[in-house]
């Protein structure tokens, strides 16, 4: 059962769950999958994992290959108007906090011509995607 459903299955149950980051990430890439037909250009989502948490070895490793704190979590590289592309930096629906580092990440990018948004659960991502793609 896809997290969408889970989650559906549970609020209507009454129970109440709150999503993590990463499912409502997945849930986003799942919609993105399945809008692809309607907006091909949704192939080109991607998450860029550089947050997990690592052993000490494989974080200074990746840290050398060029792994930095605060990038956000999903691009979108597609042009539209002005903008370069779309980065939406995934929190849950309720809590998370930006860092310090994710901030100026996405201050950085704004001004290198690129739109960046703080998606606080699926629905919020998948609505900016959509309105970044018809040029809202």
């Amino acid at each position: 059962m896809s997290e969408i459903a889970k989650r559906r299955v549970t609020c209507e149950a009454g129970i109440s769950w709150q999503p993590t980051e990463e499912q409502e990430q997945a849930a986003v890439m799942e919609w993105a999958m399945l809008m692809e037909k309607q907006a091909p250009e949704l192939a080109l989502l991607y998450h860029c994992p550089n947050g997990a948490d690592r052993h000490p070895a494989v974080a200074a490793k990746l840290k050398k290959q060029g792994v930095k704190p605060g990038i956000p979590d999903l691009f979108l590289p597609v042009a539209r108007g002005m903008s370069h592309g779309l980065y939406i930096e995934m929190k849950r629906q309720k809590g998370g906090r930006v860092s310090e580092d994710q901030k100026a990440w996405m201050e950085a990018l704004t001004e290198q011509g690129y739109v960046c948004v703080v998606a606080h659960g699926a629905e919020e991502a998948c609505d900016a995607i959509w309105n970044y793609l018809e040029g809202e």
